[in-house]
């Protein structure tokens, strides 16, 4: 019986998100275009069918239950009809030899298959700078491409060089690392370089602010950042330590539509480590006061 858990890495007791953290990365680093080792071919399928399962809530408490036999031999979960092996069907992905197709859920599922990566809207052009080709298995040839952050959640345009000719490619707002975007001929598998300011969940970005204990005992306005400029923020009296504010859609447009995420400020108020005489005696009257 295959043991999904072990697949990917995680303990029984893993998070949605520690599930999805493990699976990017052991799917990146057995991708047929990448990893070229023996043996790779067959871990990928069992990372991608791993994935399949314990990100699909209701598959996962299917499998708590019964284990993998409710899903192995063609078998769905017991209660379905269908079958449970992702790699039936029109080849890798699911996507047969017909033209693009567009399939994504938010659990990890798709269509007629899972892919190993978000697969984004399709994108003509030409163009190109050169970038690494780690094709070789895949049904089209499929290149490696690093962009920064701000790219990634502005979206750009390439000129890249594949096999010796010029394309120029368009990489919409909103990527995100291990994003791959499909086109009629090749695939682009995406690199983000992480950002020194911005921690990225989707598409919310987290940012952490310090402040100083005056500011957030007494309150005022600073300024923060944002991917598109700094903003004026009001500090509350009597801002607590990680206290977490939002500001609505400013975080990353949705690759796929006009969606957009958060950001959320999470406050870290700085204690001074020496005070001079004035400031301890004010700060054992303010303690003598409260």
């Amino acid at each position: 019986m295959a043991d999904y858990y072990g697949a990917l890495g995680v303990s029984k007791n893993a998070t949605a998100d520690e599930i999805k953290k493990a699976y990017r990365q052991l799917v990146r680093k057995h991708h047929p275009d990448i990893d070229k080792s023996a043996g790779a071919d067959k871990k990928f399928k069992e990372v991608q069918s791993a994935y399949d399962i314990l990100s699909d809530p209701q598959k996962r408490q299917t499998y708590d239950q019964f284990g993998s036999a409710a899903f192995e031999n063609g078998g769905g979960s017991p209660n379905s009809g269908g079958g449970g092996n992702p790699f039936t069907g029109g080849g890798f992905g699911g996507f047969g030899n017909s033209g693009f197709q567009y399939s994504y859920s938010n659990t990890g599922g798709s269509a007629g298959g899972v892919d190993p990566f978000d697969i984004l809207e399709q994108f003509f052009g030409g163009g190109g700078s050169p970038f690494g080709r780690s094709g070789g298995r895949a049904r089209t040839p499929t290149y490696q491409i690093q962009i920064t952050f701000d790219e990634a959640v502005h979206g750009v345009e390439k000129d890249v060089s594949l096999d010796g000719k010029s394309r120029k490619v368009k990489i919409p707002a909103g990527v995100d690392d291990g994003t791959r975007i499909k086109f009629d001929d090749f695939s682009l598998l995406v690199s983000v370089s992480p950002s020194q300011i911005f921690q990225r969940d989707g598409q919310d970005l987290i940012l952490e602010r310090e402040i100083p204990f005056t500011l957030a005992s007494l309150g005022g306005t600073i300024k923060v950042p944002t991917i598109d400029g700094d903003v004026e923020l009001r500090i509350q009296p009597g801002t607590q330590p990680e206290t977490v504010v939002r500001l609505r859609e400013r975080g990353v447009k949705s690759a796929r539509g006009n969606h957009r995420g958060d950001q959320y400020v999470k406050f870290k108020v700085k204690v001074p480590v020496k005070l001079s005489s004035k400031a301890k005696k004010l700060l054992e009257d303010l303690q003598s006061e409260m």
